[in-house]
């Protein structure tokens, strides 16, 4: 039997990954050998109320996570009363559409219910009642959406930047041990789930080195914690893209998973605290601060691309060790960075614009997903 010529093979495969290439067009298909790509939803997308805002979730993302709708303030406001209403709106729509659904938090300082960590004079409650509640907390929740939720963010948030723990009611009633009890209570509540730690500026050196010491301790303690969160509210000159990479690599290298969370990519700059109160001064200000308040100009916009695709290339390279790239929202009228840390400024750090259309970075990390 003849056989095909070496060159003509080879010009037939490549062929066939040139057409490969032109049809994929979304996100969750090319990137569906590297890791998950998924985005925070609201409860308007979760209750179907931004069709716009859904399209390109269904089209382009394979994992959602809950952006408010889990924190403790919203779903256990009062200690003997929970409201699942919106969270179970939110499972049954990756549900629906055959989604891998993360759940977001647990145990967090921030967004906490008034009552969690106080008795009914406002006073510190004692370690075995914080324990107790930090238990029933997880179990009933975890219990709910059992075998539903793939994995949880068991804590949120636990260390500063220079890599002491923060003092949050957790860490000043029960000490560093509110981890390791949050992470026990989570395994038990359900041992099928993964179980992460999640925070955000973890390219710092001494956050970085508290983290892997605190993976390192649950895995002695025989502890299960499944992968390292790391947030991705960046900047256009932080973080150092080589810092960041040394913490996916040092978290990776305790053995468990990396997932880069909660990634946006604000183009504003950081406020200042010692701008003046006389009239003139403010107003100028507020206009330094919020400096595109209807479009990105063009240079701008390409550099905003140029960054963002330079953090999924990072991304790709460590693929193996990265299980899934989560952004904080769809499109960039959804973004909390709009309104952070002060009111009225208009932000682009998302994939898709307030036209929900793709941004160039878009077909960049599409095309440069195809060809590894």
């Amino acid at each position: 039997m003849a056989t095909t010529p070496l060159w003509i093979a080879l010009a037939l495969m490549n062929v066939a990954s040139v057409t490969f290439a032109q049809e994929v067009n979304t996100l969750k298909e090319a990137l569906k050998d590297k890791f998950l790509i998924g985005a925070a939803v609201n409860t308007r997308q979760a209750a179907g109320k931004d069709q716009a805002g859904l399209q390109v979730l269904q089209k382009h993302f394979n994992s959602i996570v809950a952006e408010n709708c889990m924190k403790s303030g919203e779903i256990h406001p009062e200690e003997n009363r929970y409201d699942f209403t919106k969270a179970d709106e939110f499972v049954a729509l990756g549900e629906q559409n055959n989604m891998t659904i993360i759940g977001h938090t647990l145990i967090w300082h921030s967004q906490l219910s008034p009552w969690f960590c106080v008795d009914k004079e406002g006073r510190n409650v004692s370690p075995a009642v914080l324990k107790k509640r930090m238990k029933a907390h997880i179990t009933t929740i975890m219990k709910r959406y059992k075998g539903r939720i793939k994995g949880w963010d068991v804590v949120n948030e636990a260390v500063e930047d220079d890599g002491s723990y923060r003092k949050s009611k957790f860490y000043q009633i029960l000490g560093e041990e509110f981890i390791p009890l949050a992470f026990q209570y989570a395994q038990e509540a359900d041992p099928d789930a993964e179980l992460y730690y999640n925070d955000f500026s973890m390219a710092y050196v001494g956050k970085r080195e508290r983290v892997v010491r605190i993976v390192e301790d649950l895995k002695k303690r025989g502890i299960r914690i499944d992968a390292v969160g790391m947030q991705g509210h960046i900047g256009m000159d932080y973080p150092e893209i080589s810092e960041f990479e040394k913490s996916i690599l040092a978290f990776a290298g305790t053995g468990v998973k990396v997932m880069i969370t909660e990634l946006d990519l604000t183009v504003l700059p950081i406020p200042r605290t010692n701008i003046g109160a006389e009239l003139s001064a403010t107003f100028e200000y507020q206009k330094e601060m919020n400096p595109y308040p209807t479009q990105l100009p063009e240079e701008q916009s390409e550099a905003w691309n140029n960054r963002m695709n330079d953090f999924f290339r990072l991304f790709l390279k460590h693929h193996e060790v990265i299980s899934r790239v989560t952004l904080w929202g769809i499109a960039d009228s959804d973004s909390w960075r709009n309104g952070w840390p002060m009111p009225g400024r208009t932000d682009y750090p998302l994939l898709f614009d307030r036209n929900h259309q793709p941004k160039p970075v878009v077909g960049r990390i599409i095309d440069e997903a195809v060809k590894k």
